[in-house]
């Protein structure tokens, strides 16, 4: 597969918190997914995952709040990127 790294950053967020983010741009949609991209954004806090985007094999896009998953609607990577830095801003634990 001639997958192509987009984007593989980690932020320190506070000083017990980072963001790590990784997109892949893929030849062809993985199973569940209707677009061309792999994806996993996350919050951790105190070495603990508060909050994660991702788009597994077979499952399609979807995010974590705390302990609960919620489906999550893939428009663009811009658009990807956006949403969860707002979810980072508004983190609430």
């Amino acid at each position: 597969m001639n997958a192509k790294l987009m984007l593989n950053e980690r932020h320190i967020v506070a000083e017990n918190a980072f963001v790590e983010m990784v997109v892949w741009r893929l030849p062809s949609p993985l199973s569940g997914s209707r677009h061309s991209y792999k994806y996993r954004l996350a919050l951790v806090i105190n070495g603990r995952c508060v909050l994660r985007y991702d788009n597994e094999t077979g499952k399609g896009d979807h995010n974590h709040i705390g302990e609960e998953e919620f489906p999550y609607s893939f428009t663009t990577p811009k658009a990807l990127l956006d949403d969860f830095w707002n979810d980072v801003d508004n983190w609430r634990p």
